[in-house]
């Protein structure tokens, strides 16, 4: 559990002095001076404001919703990081399968400069119904974070949240931006041709759980085309239905950029792939991704997993900790050079840093960013049983190495593993029969690679 302290609801405040405020209440964060109970970290008008509330709102319903084995909703408040140019709200649907980020950029927001820090935002029911009835064009102040007279107002007394908020949003950020840095953009159409595709698509119900895969072909720039199955330049669409919580802004959208992997890089023996769409609005972005199935939430795919196990990674990220600052844009070859280190280390440094919740990945920018999870993150190790299982079969001496093969195990329980001419490894357990390496790698292979990296450093 997670215990949320703010210190009164959030709530859209009606006008005085001519103005509606949008006050964002904060619990304990990260900031730059340490951590703070209630950080403030912007204060001032919002540029556009009927499209930030429809899609502070997509945000607020998307960790709201439970899309695969449906179930009562459970409202799980956003993170939100300030880094100096833009605030970031970031969220998760309740099965994990679904992640949405709003990124509200210097042109959308008019006031005070913006912080930096990372913190949790109190979205409650009223707050929500009050969002959807918001319109017009009327100035819209937003507070994040509590002003100096409600901090004395409210000295003492506190509005307090026990939420579930399991190791899987924190494994869900590790997982998001690695599946995210292997996206590339595929299709950018109007957004009134996307808003006509998606009431194409089927409505849920308690039944569907989000099982359906459909397919879109890009033609021309300008309109997807459904197709039937699989084809060279056709984008997967898994659990289609959870496209739909975009309806809401997509009025308020220009366009729409649709990111999804090669089919020539899509995980062997699969049909289906993540996807991402992304939103552009006044000042803004919106990006809902989501998983390569509706039953396969992100905190269980296991990409980070073969940088954890580089030998090399752990403390790399500890050195690329130091130099990071909230930026909003991670510049990898700069950081490689601050470092003294090759740009892949850096990469699986970031990998690292990720799976603590500290560096998420914009595709807009084709970039990463910083933040600091306002909750313990814990130890990576403790949160990927498999690896701490490899790790366990290296210490055991139960790793022995043959040329491209090596045998893992002792007695009944031992199984082969064999690298490819690429470095790709497979094994003969029922993990790997099962996935392909599609939800990361097994226990052994882990194992045979932090026996070969330890080897490799040795002979160096």
């Amino acid at each position: 559990m997670q215990s949320y302290a703010y210190l009164q609801p959030s709530a859209v405040h009606e006008p005085t002095a001519g103005r509606r405020t949008l006050a964002l209440e904060t619990s304990g964060g990260a900031t730059p001076a340490g951590e703070a109970a209630n950080p403030r970290l912007f204060s001032g008008f919002l540029t556009a404001p009927a499209a930030a509330a429809a899609a502070l709102l997509t945000v607020a319903d998307i960790a709201a919703t439970r899309y695969y084995q449906p179930a009562a909703p459970a409202s799980l408040d956003p993170v939100v990081t300030a880094d100096g140019d833009r605030l970031r709200l970031e969220s998760f649907s309740g099965c994990c399968g679904a992640y949405a980020r709003l990124d509200v950029l210097a042109p959308g927001l008019d006031g005070d400069d913006v912080g930096h820090g990372t913190t949790n935002v109190d979205i409650n029911s009223p707050l929500r119904r009050a969002l959807a009835r918001l319109g017009g064009l009327d100035p819209l102040h937003l507070t994040v974070g509590p002003d100096e007279l409600a901090v004395t107002t409210f000295d003492g007394r506190f509005v307090e949240k026990q939420v579930p908020l399991p190791e899987r949003w924190l494994r869900g950020f590790a997982e998001a931006q690695v599946l995210a840095a292997g996206l590339t953009l595929r299709a950018e159409v109007p957004a009134t041709e996307a808003a006509a595709f998606l009431r194409t698509l089927p409505r849920p119900t308690l039944r569907s759980s989000a099982r359906t895969t459909r397919w879109v072909v890009p033609v021309g720039g300008r309109t997807l085309r459904p197709t039937s199955r699989p084809a060279p330049d056709a984008v997967c669409l898994p659990g289609p239905e959870r496209l739909l919580a975009l309806q809401q802004v997509l009025r308020h959208a220009t366009t729409v950029r649709v990111y999804a992997p090669d089919l020539a890089e899509s995980e062997a023996g699969s049909d289906t792939a993540a996807v991402a769409w992304e939103v552009r609005l006044p000042g803004m972005r919106l990006t809902l991704m989501l998983s390569q199935n509706a039953s396969r939430g992100f905190s269980g795919e296991g990409g980070v997993l073969h940088d954890l196990a580089t030998g090399t990674a752990a403390d790399d990220a500890d050195l690329v900790s130091a130099l990071l600052a909230w930026e909003p844009r991670i510049d990898v070859a700069e950081l490689s050079g601050q470092a003294g280190l090759p740009a892949g280390r850096v990469r699986a440094a970031l990998t690292v840093l990720g799976a603590s919740g500290q560096v998420g990945y914009d595709l807009a920018e084709e970039a990463y960013f910083h933040r600091h999870l306002p909750y313990s993150a814990g130890d990576a190790e403790a949160r990927n049983p498999r690896l701490r299982r490899a790790r366990a079969l290296v210490a055991d001496g139960a790793v022995r190495l043959d040329g491209a093969l090596a045998s893992v195990g002792k007695g009944d329980q031992g199984h082969l593993v064999r690298a490819d001419d690429t470095g790709r490894l497979s094994c003969t357990c029922l993990w790997w029969a099962k996935y392909r390496g599609g939800r990361g790698p097994c226990t052994h292979a882990l194992a045979v690679r932090i026996v070969r990296d330890t080897t490799t450093g040795a002979a160096r």
